[in-house]
């Protein structure tokens, strides 16, 4: 019975095939987008799924009150790694403190490159299931001895074995004594080359540093069997509050399976984050398929009145409803199929471009047993689904009124076939109207006023003694190049604030303790080359020795301390004082969507970055080897590496950008599965009325009247859409901008603009059909009467 059902699906098949192309690749295209979606959020929710334990990983986080507010932090204390360890052993097995070093340089003879470096105590590779390609997971024990990943062995050993072979890493020797796989894209730790050993001299800071509230590592930790991160959380809570007396600080630990899609907090609590993205391409996903599913039924239901004599003589000769049933539903499983393996090629062979443009590094995985039974369950779904409503449509056809000759579709029957086109262009215009508020806030983010000039903006950071040593010797020499225009040094690169310490002043209140700034040491000539903008006072400068003690602050800041006046004041920062000399306009330091964070700029203290800016006019690659050789001259051992501050700005952006993109994406193949539907449908009709359309010629009437009968049924339908479509996407992108402190408005053009767009894609699917109807010779449509 089945295989009888199958040779008759396919036979209606090759009866109807522009129908049949149209219904294929239609749902092909579809269940791709589907696909597509479905490799993207499984490999969002699998990430930092690395470690075979990583149900039971967590990462260390404080939780600080103040000025009304509470903030969330992974940057803790480090002696709370160890207070961990002691206190609390039945609820942690395993904890592990981890600092970035940078990009530190690696040098084996002649052979010298960065690769990007983590300090981290010995348990971090054992926890996280780093996989050994030789030596031992315990290297980190030895504190003079590193792992290295499979990568970097290569780069500096060829295929030789490295392991107890010497490798320098700025200025200190390390012996190899592990080399791990490269870490996947879809982990914390991916890019990491090399881990260093936590109790080495070059961290003694780290090592020594017993202040709860110098915040400056991260803290993982393996909870013990049957321990919740709940109650781990429970008994560390107030673990360090009598510890600090500058504000009030608790502390919780949140699993590894979360803290990548629920990276956001409100009071404390989460509140989501990138789970909000998944959420959003499920839906997409689930709403595009549906979309092919729709064109399946149109084009099936509108051509009932084809298979209603086949439905009668099947009844006549004894079918049931339920084997009628079973057949249609059988041709749409038949359809799903071939449209599924339409889908695996299409995937296939975009697959490239996708990871391009979502940033990760997916593929088919066609050798997984589990992939197949849920590809199997979803082509028939699918097909269950898209069959589903012409087969009860189609079976209950009554044989009399078929068979006389005397059926007709009926004046309400296509009303089902309206409403199902009017959610494919509500779907469709909620996807365009959608991208370009994506866009919007993305354009708006960029053109936000930055508070300093990015245009010819260099930064080299300071990685070895001899840089350091030599830097006003480097400065002098640059500027008398005549390569640049300005030279200066900072602890933090002007676009990557990220340290936080507390501030006193004159009158601050005891709510105020908790008041978290941004402290940057810089050099007198730091806001000049930069081009920030006083807003009162001075600028540092170089001829007066006492700026060592002073101090400026962004408005914020200045803002915070409910000072007048806060130029000649007195602060207190880590016990020293120093005078206000002025007040810069804030400057945006880290996420362009977020508010301006208070900063203090100090006038004294260690740099570790040096910020240059290009004479503007000269080519830049003549002017950087310039530099480059000027560089090597007083750093010869460290590869020459230099950031543009405007690249560094424009990576903000990647998360949207992309999120962006790839709406962009999924919107135009919905236009185009909606449109291809569409096309079928206007086809059909126009076949319908050929014998209409022949007489009205017959009867005078014009081309262009001809044309608007047949598209203003189609054109009143997306007209239908737009409306309710304008309502759920205001409503919807208006919470997702919730998200953001610094957004965009939703002006009324998007929405007419989505319109118009949509409207014209209509008319220019329904045209082609429409013209070829109307022009048909009237004596080749009239010749049956």
């Amino acid at each position: 019975m089945f295989k009888n059902y199958l040779l008759i699906a396919w036979r209606n098949l090759t009866k109807n095939k522009i129908y049949s192309i149209i219904n294929i690749v239609g749902l092909g295209t579809g269940m791709a987008i589907a696909l597509l979606i479905g490799l993207w959020i499984a490999d969002e929710v699998s990430f930092d799924h690395y470690a075979a334990d990583h149900g039971r990983l967590a990462q260390g986080m404080v939780i600080q009150y103040g000025n009304g507010q509470i903030y969330n932090g992974t940057v803790v204390a480090t002696p709370m790694g160890q207070a961990l360890r002691d206190k609390y052993p039945g609820i942690f097995k395993r904890t592990a403190l981890v600092h970035g070093a940078g990009n530190c340089l690696y040098s084996i003879g002649d052979k010298r490159l960065r690769a990007a470096t983590l300090y981290a105590q010995q348990d971090l590779p054992s926890m996280w299931s780093f996989h050994l390609v030789r030596g031992s997971i315990d290297a980190l024990k030895d504190p003079s001895t590193m792992m290295i990943s499979q990568s970097l062995s290569t780069a500096l050993f060829g295929t030789s074995d490295p392991i107890g072979k010497i490798s320098r890493v700025d200025d200190i020797e390390f012996r190899i004594g592990g080399v791990y796989e490269d870490l996947p894209v879809n982990t914390s730790f991916y890019g990491v080359k090399a881990v260093l050993p936590w109790y080495n001299q070059a961290n003694s800071y780290y090592i020594q540093n017993t202040d709860w509230g110098d915040h400056n590592a991260n803290l993982y930790v393996e909870l013990a069997p049957n321990v919740t991160a709940a109650r781990a959380s429970a008994s560390i809570r107030t673990l360090c509050t009598p510890l600090i007396t500058a504000w009030k600080e608790e502390l919780m630990v949140y699993p590894i399976d979360r803290a990548y899609l629920y990276n956001q907090f409100k009071n404390g609590f989460p509140s989501g984050g990138r789970i909000t993205f998944v959420w959003l391409f499920s839906i997409i996903g689930v709403f595009v398929l549906l979309l092919a599913c729709i064109n399946f039924m149109n084009l099936s239901t509108a051509r009932s009145e084809k298979r209603a004599r086949e439905v009668g003589i099947r009844k006549t000769i004894g079918s049931l409803k339920q084997q009628l049933v079973w057949q249609f539903l059988s041709e749409s499983v038949l359809v799903a199929v071939i449209a599924f393996l339409l889908s695996l090629v299409l995937v296939s062979a975009s697959l490239p471009f996708f990871n391009d443009l979502s940033g990760k590094q997916m593929s088919l995985p066609f050798n997984n047993l589990l992939f197949w039974c849920l590809a199997i369950a979803f082509t028939v779904l699918t097909g269950l689904i898209a069959g589903s409503y012409p087969a009860f449509y189609l079976s209950r056809f009554r044989p009399v009124q078929v068979l006389k000759g005397a059926f007709r579709a009926g004046r309400y029957a296509s009303l089902p076939r309206k409403a199902l086109v009017v959610l494919q262009f509500t779907v469709s215009l909620t996807l365009i109207i959608g991208t370009v508020v994506v866009y919007r806030q993305i354009l708006f983010a960029r053109e936000r006023p930055a508070g300093y000039n990015r245009d010819g903006l260099v930064t080299v950071d300071i990685n070895t003694n001899d840089l350091s040593k030599h830097y006003e010797a480097v400065r002098t020499e640059l500027l008398a190049s005549g390569l640049v225009s300005d030279v200066a040094a900072s602890s933090m690169k002007i676009d990557n604030f990220q340290n936080n310490n507390v501030v006193d002043w004159r009158g601050k209140r005891p709510d105020q303790g908790s008041v978290f700034f941004f402290n940057v040491n810089v050099t007198p000539e730091f806001g000049k080359t930069v081009g920030w903008t006083i807003a009162q006072g001075r600028d540092f400068l170089r001829d007066h020795p006492t700026d060592s003690s002073a101090m400026m602050l962004n408005e914020t800041a200045a803002k915070i301390t409910g000072l007048s006046n806060v130029v000649g004041e007195t602060m207190t920062f880590f016990g020293k004082k120093y005078t206000v000399i002025g007040v810069v306009k804030d400057m945006v330091n880290l996420s362009p969507y977020d508010s301006t964070r208070p900063a203090v700029f100090l006038g004294d203290g260690y740099v570790s970055a040096i910020t240059m800016r290009l004479r503007p006019g000269q080519p830049a690659d003549r002017t950087l080897a310039g530099i480059e050789a000027i560089f090597k001259k007083y750093n010869p051992s460290s590869p020459w590496a230099y950031q543009f501050t405007d690249d560094d700005y424009g990576r903000r952006f990647e998360t949207e950008q992309r999120i962006g993109n790839l709406a962009s994406v999924f919107a135009g193949l919905a236009i185009f599965i909606s449109c291809l539907g569409l096309f079928g449908l206007a086809a059909f009709m126009a076949e319908q009325r050929t014998k209409e359309i022949g007489i009205r010629k017959v009867l005078g009437a014009r081309l262009f009247t001809l044309w608007g009968l047949l598209s203003k049924d189609f054109l009143r339908l997306v007209a239908l859409s737009l409306i309710i479509a304008i309502p759920l996407a205001w409503i919807g992108m208006s919470q997702w901008l919730q998200n953001y402190s610094y957004r965009a408005s939703i002006p009324w053009w998007v929405f007419a603009a989505a319109g118009a767009g949509m409207l014209l894609i209509t008319l220019l699917t329904v045209s082609f059909q429409s013209l070829r109807a109307a022009m048909m010779n009237p004596t080749k449509s009239l010749r049956s009467e």
